[in-house]
């Protein structure tokens, strides 16, 4: 089995899977006080994102969820 990277096309069952890693990967950027244009730019992002877009009703917009996890930690 090879290793994942950024390029490797995963399938919505594999991303779905590792949704609460890009979560936990968010937050630790957030907590390190990566700016919003430096998180956009990462991988969590992207595959959350991917998830938003295709399938909305189940997965928030990674905005949407970076200022929930924003609000969430500076309490």
């Amino acid at each position: 089995m090879g290793q994942t990277t950024f390029t490797t096309t995963l399938t919505l069952g594999e991303l779905e899977a590792s949704y609460s890693l890009y979560c936990k990967a968010m937050r630790i950027l957030i907590r390190e006080g990566k700016t919003i244009d430096k998180i956009k730019r990462s991988v969590c992002w992207h595959r959350l994102h991917v998830l938003h877009t295709s399938m909305p009703r189940q997965y928030k917009n990674p905005e949407h969820l970076y200022f929930l996890l924003k609000r969430d930690i500076e309490r």
